[in-house]
């Protein structure tokens, strides 16, 4: 389901949006209406939206709150609820606490605001972003416009869901282990994960032994996501990696690229998954890349030490849990987050050791790299489950089971700190449902993927939601 329409949101992408703004066809106030009204009109089919900032209270001015002459100057967007924006609760997902109005902007909240965007309002998530699916025990599950029976991923569920159905052109996501790239490849969307740094860094992550989550943006193109990160870049630039600056199209550059249809951890993708893939890879050789295949020997236990590292997430916020709300309550937490801590309470004393290995891969996944430019693979090792699949309701031993399963090639990248993106493939499931393919390089290299992207999208553009 899908709500395009002739309005002021038209078919335009955030860029084409900004642009028309810009020339004064449309007035951002009307944008922010009108795409508030696309919201009310698939809410609730979709269930993507957590808080709803009140227009009439607060005003059309009273939401821009960015940039005017931004990049992104009156494109309507909502931010995921695990991030804070003044004035709106923060929950996490999490039933565990009643959450309290954000006093102030995050760090990443003012840098999104700088491109120029209308907040709107908040969208969903799972329990603490920990779920490749937004789902829960006691609540409407996010749903995927392409084919509502099915997940719309996660971690960034409901920010995908809103960009895939047309309520908004671009909505914020982030990424600790898949969660930008795992919800594009489900609603057929851009999600590009950024170089660890790149983006301005949250207060936990800089506490933490690793930091996996990185900002961005979930997109319906190449141009919305390369304007985003050129524009992020102009309110704040990490001087210890290359700027990226705006990318507006293909390079003439010729790649080598290496070709993963497997997981290194022996994760078999499905036969549409290996097809879309492989046809892809296709692709880039009619376009002048050179594909090989490629092996990545990441240590065997790496599974392993990532799942328990995401116990200790679970674990940590259990403990911490009361900074979030007085009656944080660790045993409202869900089935997965519960699962996930009680497994790192009997495995905590292999810590150090699974931080070492953890930070030894970024040395392995380098030598993957050797006379590469960039590795193609799936995203997913199976195409998006049907709503339930991966619910925290599932027995912690089966959905453990499933998820690693499905969530196979992602994880990779937050541990070394590698950009990577999710595109759509030219293939879909046999009722339609979209492919995502990924591309991963070495970390400062995003311009070199959003080129990569800008080739692909020129060749054969994605397909559209309005259109199926």
């Amino acid at each position: 389901m899908h709500v395009f329409r002739d309005d002021a949101l038209g078919d335009h992408d955030a860029v084409g949006l900004a642009e028309a703004i810009r020339r004064r066809e449309v007035g951002a106030a009307e944008a922010a209406r009108d795409a508030a009204a696309r919201v009310r009109a698939v809410e609730s089919r979709l269930n993507a939206v957590q808080t709803h900032l009140d227009l009439p209270a607060h005003g059309v001015d009273g939401a821009l709150g960015g940039a005017s002459g931004g990049a992104l100057g009156g494109v309507p967007t909502f931010v995921k609820d695990n991030t804070d924006y003044q004035g709106l609760p923060t929950g996490h997902g999490s039933a565990a606490f009643a959450p309290r109005a954000a006093r102030r902007h995050a760090p990443f909240a003012r840098q999104f605001l700088s491109t120029g965007v209308t907040v709107l309002g908040k969208t969903r998530l799972p329990e603490f972003g920990f779920s490749p699916t937004t789902e829960y025990e006691d609540a409407e599950p996010v749903r995927n416009p392409w084919h509502t029976d099915h997940s719309a991923g996660g971690s960034s569920g409901g920010s995908a869901a809103l960009v895939a159905a047309g309520a908004v052109p671009i909505a914020h996501a982030n990424d600790g282990g898949g969660s930008i790239r795992i919800p594009a490849a489900c609603c057929g969307l851009v999600g590009l994960k950024p170089t660890r740094g790149r983006m301005v860094a949250n207060a936990q992550g800089r506490r933490l032994p690793i930091d996996l989550v990185v900002d961005g943006v979930v997109s319906r193109s190449v141009r919305d996501s390369a304007a985003f990160l050129a524009a992020a870049e102009k309110h704040w630039r990490n001087p210890k990696l290359p700027p990226v600056g705006l990318v507006e199209g293909p390079s003439e550059r010729r790649l080598r690229i290496g070709l993963l249809l497997d997981s290194p951890n022996g994760v078999r993708s499905d036969a549409d998954t290996r097809a879309a893939v492989t046809e892809t890879a296709e692709r880039l050789e009619r376009l002048g890349h050179t594909v090989e295949p490629v092996e990545l020997s990441i240590d065997p236990h790496f599974t392993d030490d990532f799942l328990t590292y995401w116990g200790l997430l679970s674990f940590l916020i259990g403990a911490t849990g009361r900074t979030l709300g007085t009656d944080f309550d660790r045993r409202r937490m869900d089935g997965l987050s519960r699962g996930l801590r009680e497994t790192y309470v009997r495995a905590w004393r292999t810590t150090p050791a699974v931080l070492r290995r953890l930070k030894r891969t970024r040395e392995a996944y380098a030598a993957g790299f050797r006379g590469l430019d960039v590795i193609l693979s799936p995203v997913l090792a199976h195409t998006t489950p049907p709503i339930g699949h991966l619910s925290p309701t599932v027995p912690y031993a089966t959905l453990v089971e499933r998820l690693l399963n499905y969530v196979a090639f992602t994880p990779v990248d937050n541990v070394v700190g590698t950009p990577s993106i999710s595109l759509p493939s030219a293939s879909a499931t046999p009722d339609g449902l979209p492919i995502g393919v990924m591309f991963s390089a070495r970390p400062g290299a995003e311009r070199t993927l959003l080129e990569l992207a800008f080739a692909l999208e020129a060749d054969r553009p994605f397909r559209r939601l309005q259109d199926a």
